[in-house]
């Protein structure tokens, strides 16, 4: 990981496309702003992390069980 410290109004730059910029540091709280392309996207990480979940979710619920497979497969209902 790479640690930086940086001054309200500093930036930081990653690759070229996207800048992160702090905005203010106060009351143990830092409020940072990001400038990148709307193809790449931006999560807070609870938020991906939840995604993610649902995600891994949605596969299991969709998965064929094996049981039900060999149903299928024999025709049976």
């Amino acid at each position: 990981m790479l640690v930086l410290t940086r001054k309200s109004g500093e930036k930081i730059r990653i690759g070229n496309d996207i800048i992160i910029t702090v905005l203010d540091n106060q009351a143990g709280q830092v409020k940072i702003g990001i400038n990148a392309p709307l193809d790449i996207p931006v999560y807070r990480e609870e938020i991906y992390q939840h995604i993610q979940e649902e995600n891994r979710s949605s596969i299991l619920s969709e998965t064929v069980k094996p049981h039900l497979l060999q149903k299928l497969i024999r025709g049976e209902k």
